[in-house]
């Protein structure tokens, strides 16, 4: 059968188990359907093969049998296998919880961001509403107040006038698109800084919660819910693990009761148990970075009193810092209340999954099965066993560590979670291994062990041991994620399944090619130019050397160069002017025209003179 073809089948398989649980009144998540799909077929007590076809009645049979588990609400195997799905689909460390949390948090400013980067007013009007955008963008990013406050309003628009006046807007408008995000951040932190910093000073700041006293009261509270939940946990633990020891010592005295009933709830409170302890990690990690952070904060707003004081003129460099680090702490104060708020709540979900074994076996009826049995702690088996120890000559190709011979041997990942890799297969028990006895190496791979005898028995044929633990995680399925045995399953799981890690609950082991490649030089080169090594070239020198020692440096100087120095003159070059008039004009008058009559004389001895003047008159030319 192809690989498509295998899972049309397992898709539609999953499809009909959940509308047939939906039809009864129950709405299971994929994800559950798929886990119980794969616990049903690797129980061999089911009979299904893995390596043949399944027939149209094995099909039919694959899906009465998960819908008969996933519909039993008594079952605490069932509530095991739920807590862990919801475990693994909602929890999530302090990195990838905080960095959701302010991809969200850019999410929903995203729109107030884009309005005002692109934004390009040209009026005054235009200018008023880009800044009141930046107002409401510098308010909802600090989370300090209701923007329908007016007081808030009020404060967030004074404190931004101070760092940023509106008659600022055509710089701010004039940058690009990524500097004025950087610059929307940046007043975002400087007004948080400055309202928190008038708060101190009781000069505003009513509407901005105490975070540090909020926190120093949550933190305590939420400690000591999970630790009451934790301390349950290992009590019903220890008399769960006690019945059943006394179970397989006397087994006439138990016979009512269902051995298989009361290792799925060994299992159930183990895991939750599990789950509570990585909860109350991250519970006392908070509480010691919300230590760090009161001495940072306290000691950075002193700093910024003793900086202002009563100053009329401060330099921005010096206060700006200031008020840029205490937004940074007063938001690390805000995701530290939304961790103890998501730890708490995981603390509650949880809880549910751990209910149907507490009411399988009330207090008063453990307390009654108990009687005359002593209930041990885990600590008390640890500090029993602690004098013991795996005598290394009695094993040739056994390899075994212990602490004093082992570096970072406290760091050394454990098989089985830390449990007695002897007692899970054979007696079906979840005991605690004590690594003082010795921890046995095997394939790469770290074992520990309840006991001295366990040790031996397991280091005679440890893949033996080995192949009993995988088959009783098949018997129960939850042990695979309790135990941690993702990879010996990683074969058995259907591909289909496999492959989507999201999809599935056993995730196996990342892989990846990689390479590297070192430089050839990582250190700058040291090598000395000036090095000889032949003697002979090294003689040569010296007597250079001495040569010049000898050697005597002359100058002198003549007449025409004493105190004699270069001069330059610069001069402007000539220019062609012209000039000219706006236009050129004549006039014509009439030439005069005068004859004279009589010069030369004539017959009389008297001369008379005629002139003739023919000139023509000015209006007629």
């Amino acid at each position: 059968m192809s690989r498509d073809q295998t899972e049309s089948i397992i898709k539609k398989i999953v499809r009909e188990i959940g509308q047939e649980c939906a039809a009864r009144g129950e709405t299971i998540s994929e994800t559950l359907v798929a886990f119980m799909v794969k616990a049903v077929v690797l129980d061999p007590r089911n009979n299904f093969t893995l390596d043949q076809i399944l027939s149209e009645k094995d099909v039919q049979n694959l899906i009465q049998l998960c819908v008969t588990r996933l519909l039993d609400r008594a079952n605490p195997s069932l509530s095991t296998i739920k807590m862990q799905v919801h475990f693994d689909m909602n929890y999530a460390n302090r990195a990838e919880l905080l960095s959701e949390q302010h991809r969200v948090l850019e999410g929903r400013l995203a729109p107030v961001v884009k309005e005002i980067i692109d934004s390009h007013p040209r009026v005054l009007k235009e200018m008023e509403n880009v800044y009141q955008k930046i107002i409401s963008y510098v308010l909802l990013s600090s989370g300090l107040g209701s923007p329908t406050d007016i007081e808030v309003v009020r404060e967030v628009t004074a404190a931004l006038q101070s760092v940023f006046p509106q008659t600022e807007m055509l710089t701010f408008v004039s940058l690009s698109k990524k500097n004025k995000e950087q610059q929307l951040k940046n007043l975002a932190m400087l007004v948080t800084g400055i309202r928190l910093y008038n708060r101190e000073c009781g000069k505003g700041g009513g509407s901005i919660d105490d975070l540090p006293a909020i926190l120093n009261e949550t933190i305590p509270s939420a400690t000591w819910a999970i630790d009451e939940s934790l301390n349950t946990c290992h009590t019903r633990a220890q008399q769960y693990t006690a019945l059943l020891e006394s179970m397989q010592e006397d087994k006439d005295r138990y016979t009512q009761l269902s051995s298989f009933e009361i290792k799925a709830a060994l299992f159930n409170v183990r895991q939750h148990e599990a789950f509570l302890c990585i909860l109350l990690s991250d519970a006392i990690t908070s509480a010691q970075e919300v230590e760090k952070m009161n001495v940072q904060f306290v000691a950075t707003m002193e700093q910024l009193k003793n900086t202002v004081q009563d100053e009329v003129s401060i330099d921005t460099k010096d206060v700006f810092p200031l008020f840029v680090a205490l937004s940074n702490l007063w938001t690390s104060f805000q995701d530290e209340i939304l961790l103890l708020s998501f730890l708490r709540n995981m603390t509650k979900d949880l809880q549910q999954f751990s209910e149907i074994q507490s009411q399988l076996f009330p207090e008063e009826v453990l307390t009654s099965l108990l009687e005359g049995v002593t209930v041990k702690s885990d600590e008390e088996r640890i500090r029993e066993t602690m004098e013991t120890r795996v005598n290394v000559c009695d094993f040739k190709d056994q390899e075994w560590l212990f602490p004093e011979t082992t570096d970072n041997f406290d760091r050394l990942l454990i098989q089985y979670h830390g449990f007695c890799a002897h007692a899970i297969g054979v007696k079906g028990l979840t005991l605690p291994g004590n690594p003082a006895i010795g921890i046995l190496k095997h394939e790469e791979r770290y074992y520990v062990f309840s006991s001295r005898e366990a040790a031996y028995i397991f280091a005679e044929d440890p893949a033996k041991f080995i192949q009993l633990n995988v088959e009783k995680a098949q018997e129960h399925p939850e042990l695979i994620q309790l135990l941690e045995l993702c990879c010996q399953f990683e074969h058995l799981i259907p591909y289909a399944q496999a492959r989507n890690a999201d999809d599935c609950l056993m995730k196996s082991t990342a892989k990846c090619d990689s390479s590297t490649q070192t430089d050839t030089h990582i250190l700058p080169p040291t090598i000395v130019t000036s090095y000889e090594w032949n003697e002979w070239e090294l003689r040569r020198k010296a007597i250079k050397l001495a040569n010049l020692r000898r050697k005597v440096t002359h100058a002198m100087q003549t007449d025409l160069s004493h105190r004699r120095r270069e001069n330059c003159t610069q001069v402007y070059l000539p220019k062609d002017g012209s000039t000219q008039t706006k236009r050129d004009n004549s006039s014509n008058v009439p030439r005069p025209q005068v004859f004279l009559q009589g010069l030369r004389g004539g017959t009389s001895p008297t001369t008379h003179l005629v002139k003739v003047d023919l000139t023509r008159a000015v209006d007629e030319t």
